[in-house]
């Protein structure tokens, strides 16, 4: 039988704070979070290997260390109010719910956001909420986030998400024009009207696909 919890805390100890992930506030939801949960049974053997893994829809689940290098620049304290664009799997929202107070994910692919709100619920997350929607007109109704997450590449960060932000919050996006081929970008909201850009690393992510992301691919094209 899989011993998973071993798996999981080898994983954090050597491919997340081994590799420089020093926030003990994630580092422990890592620890918490069975990533075994929500990867297809026949990848359970991989759960905590750290690679992206097929959830299905074309869609895959992050590697361990980038969801926790992403959500570590977040800089959550604990309590937030956080937005997560591309739920997928429902992974990383999982992860932050370990830390905030309330967590919006939305997925704009209805199979992965009915599954996503499934699992999350089975893992006892009731402060998770899910919505299938076009992730990139964000969730209005819960404005403003004290953190926006966005796990999927944008050509450039959606106007929504940004007023979205609550003064002082952080949006962590990969942006590039290229949809496999990103930078990874931590917006600070200093006022109204002023943001504080960083680029933080060099990313490749599915397209985020929407209103203000990429559109969506036709039928049979090939995403380069």
């Amino acid at each position: 039988m899989t011993d998973f919890d071993a798996q999981r805390r080898r994983m954090v100890a050597e491919q997340i704070r081994g590799r420089g992930v020093r926030d003990e506030l994630v580092l422990s939801a890592m620890e918490k979070v069975r990533r075994e949960a929500f990867v297809a049974e026949q990848f359970g053997f991989l759960a905590y290997e750290d690679s992206p893994l097929p959830i299905g829809e074309g869609q895959t689940i992050s590697q361990p260390y980038m969801v926790a290098f992403m959500i570590e620049a977040l800089a959550l304290k604990g309590g937030e109010r956080v937005l997560e664009i591309g739920a997928g799997s429902g992974y990383a929202a999982a992860l932050l719910a370990e830390i905030a107070g309330e967590v919006y994910a939305i997925e704009r692919i209805g199979q992965l956001a009915e599954r996503a709100a499934s699992i999350i619920a089975s893992q006892g997350y009731g402060n998770v909420h899910v919505l299938h929607a076009d992730g990139t007109r964000g969730w209005d109704a819960h404005a403003p986030f004290d953190a926006i997450l966005v796990s999927a590449g944008a050509p450039d960060i959606p106007a929504t998400l940004k007023g979205q932000l609550a003064a002082g919050g952080r949006l962590v996006v990969p942006v590039g024009g290229h949809r496999r081929a990103q930078e990874l970008i931590r917006l600070t909201r200093r006022t109204d009207t002023q943001f504080e850009r960083e680029v933080l690393a060099d990313v490749r992510f599915v397209p985020l696909i929407g209103e203000e992301g990429w559109d969506a691919p036709t039928a049979g094209m090939v995403l380069k």
